[in-house]
């Protein structure tokens, strides 16, 4: 099975009007280049002060997603929206930063609650605790899409291997991990670890990712540098900077050669 799948990557900021009409309008032309799986970054919807965040949550069928139900059955693709502010009953002051897979139907078909929240001082770099405004997930999630099977991550999940492996074991084909990564630590990491993940997976990753400054109290400038890569860890299509989207052919038959070829996962021994 072949298909092309796109990226978007995007500068959001507090603004959700503008963060909605660019992000719409980057699907629209991704879809109009034949791409019928469209990934979207974290943050999709808003990227601004984290107490503004919670208060904008709404449940994965709330009005602010179901505009992207509808977009997704219009155009007919799969679209992965890469996060949102998901309500958490009970939670006061807390909500979870969660990733939606809408079918070509318009349908929910998964969601995914991020699991490893990005609390960290670096030295000289990014201070930041996500858990003050995040509820962790608990949950590995697979989704069985008309584009295969996806594992779905978001960002700070990508510093965990286990989980890739999890995702892999259940069927991941393709995964997902749409992220704000910030320019300290993407400048370091962010080539290495999605590639990483590739190779040692043997799977198509996904990568949308937020670009530039954002208007979240100063806390934040992301480093862009959206992908694709393929099973072989090679990237097949970059965005370095700036708003837009990157296209590639996926080649689902293409895990299946790379695992029989190198059977990695009949070797494991732990």
């Amino acid at each position: 099975m072949t298909f092309k799948a796109a990226v978007i990557q995007l500068q959001c900021t507090s603004d959700s009007h503008r963060n909605w009409t660019t992000v719409e309008q980057l699907i629209r032309d991704a879809a109009q280049a034949g791409a019928i799986l469209v990934a979207t970054p974290e943050n999709t919807t808003f990227l601004g002060p984290h107490h503004e965040k919670v208060a904008l949550a709404e449940p994965t069928d709330g009005p602010t997603h179901q505009a992207f139900f509808r977009l997704a059955e219009e155009l007919g693709i799969t679209l992965v929206i890469g996060s949102v502010a998901e309500e958490a009953t009970g939670e006061k002051g807390r909500c979870y930063n969660t990733s939606l897979v809408i079918g070509p139907n318009g349908t929910l078909i998964a969601s995914y609650r991020k699991i490893h929240l990005f609390d960290v001082d670096v030295e000289d770099g990014v201070r930041f605790k996500e858990s003050d405004t995040i509820c962790p997930g608990s949950t590995a999630v697979v989704a069985s899409t008309p584009c295969g099977t996806l594992g779905l991550s978001i960002c700070y999940d990508l510093r965990f291997p286990e989980l890739y492996r999890n995702l892999v074991d259940q069927g991941a084909e393709i995964l997902t991990v749409p992220s704000a990564f910030t320019q300290k630590t993407g400048e370091a990491h962010w080539h290495v670890l999605l590639r990483a993940r590739a190779i040692e997976n043997q799977a198509w990753l996904l990568a949308p990712g937020q670009v530039g400054h954002h208007d979240d109290e100063g806390l934040r400038h992301s480093y862009g540098h959206s992908m694709i890569i393929n099973p072989w860890g090679e990237i097949v299509a970059e965005i370095p900077q700036g708003e837009g989207y990157c296209i590639a052919t996926i080649d689902l038959g293409q895990v299946q050669r790379v695992r029989q070829s190198m059977p990695v996962g009949q070797h494991r021994r732990f």
